[in-house]
């Protein structure tokens, strides 16, 4: 069943200019009837009191008068155009390196979903006061090269506090018109709309857009879904980093008392890494 098409809503939107100008046309023809009116039946000009002929004139006048003024505010007052911009700045493809191959394929997939079907050019996620993703399209820096994310930084700022103790979506629909814009520089100078997410309690993400007011609800629904399923996947991944970077650590720690005695170098393989050892002779 095709929908029923609104006839009246098409014409005014296409006439919009006739349309805002209608008051005023009444509003003239209305004077004009009422000036001619006064001529034809003889009546005197001067307005009396007395006269109901010259009160429902003096009336007529003024709705007259309201319906020009009107037709006047509706040819000043017009809506802003809304239009998509082409983000300034420098294409920027950065994913932690020591990320399992889970997690890095899981934050790709993300990208890809939301650049696809959202006004998403930039995504940046933070977690445990580390930049793990910052792709799409980045302030450039004065090198000519995409603007790092200072986490520590961001951390800090009162865009991610409010967005941490509210645990809830935050849309900066216009960002132009909010003062946390300079707490997100590695954002694109022209970004128009920014979503923050809550990632669980140590981490954020930040969708840069290029259209004012550019993100439906559907958008933002589809985005806490996305982090809501996938934030167990990226804390589990970096705490799989952290541990094998105390390994590592201990490991080093091992090795440094070893070198004060006397052992032979061998190599073992662990994990696609070649790992140096010292075995007593």
């Amino acid at each position: 069943m095709k929908p029923k098409r609104d006839w009246a809503a098409d014409w005014i939107s296409k006439n919009d200019d006739t349309v805002r100008s209608f008051p005023i046309f009444v509003g003239g023809a209305s004077l004009l009837a009422v000036l001619v009116n006064r001529a034809v039946t003889g009546i005197a000009p001067v307005a009396d009191a007395s006269s109901s002929q010259s009160r429902a004139d003096l009336l007529t006048l003024g709705l007259a008068v309201t319906n020009m003024l009107t037709g006047l505010v509706w040819l000043t007052i017009r809506p802003k155009s809304i239009s998509v911009v082409n983000p300034q700045g420098v294409e920027c493809w950065f994913i932690c390196s020591h990320l399992p191959d889970f997690v890095f394929s899981e934050l790709l997939w993300a990208w890809e979903s939301l650049s696809g079907v959202t006004r998403c050019r930039s995504l940046v996620v933070v977690y445990d006061c580390r930049c793990i993703l910052q792709i799409g399209v980045a302030a450039e820096s004065v090198n000519n090269e995409a603007l790092a994310v200072d986490a520590a930084k961001l951390m800090q700022g009162s865009l991610y506090q409010a967005a941490i103790k509210s645990a809830s979506q935050s849309y900066l629909a216009n960002l132009s018109l909010y003062p946390g814009r300079s707490e997100l520089p590695f954002l694109p100078l022209n970004t128009q709309a920014v979503i923050l997410q809550p990632l669980a309690d140590k981490g954020i993400v930040i969708i840069g857009g290029d259209t004012i007011r550019g993100f439906t609800s559907s958008d933002q629904f589809y985005l806490a879904d996305i982090c809501v399923s996938h934030t167990p996947l990226i804390v589990k991944g970096l705490k799989l980093v952290h541990g094998l970077r105390s390994l590592e650590k201990n490991w080093m720690l091992v090795l440094q008392n070893m070198l004060q005695m006397n052992y032979r170098q061998c190599k073992i393989e662990s994990e696609n890494n070649y790992i140096e050892v010292w075995i007593l002779v």
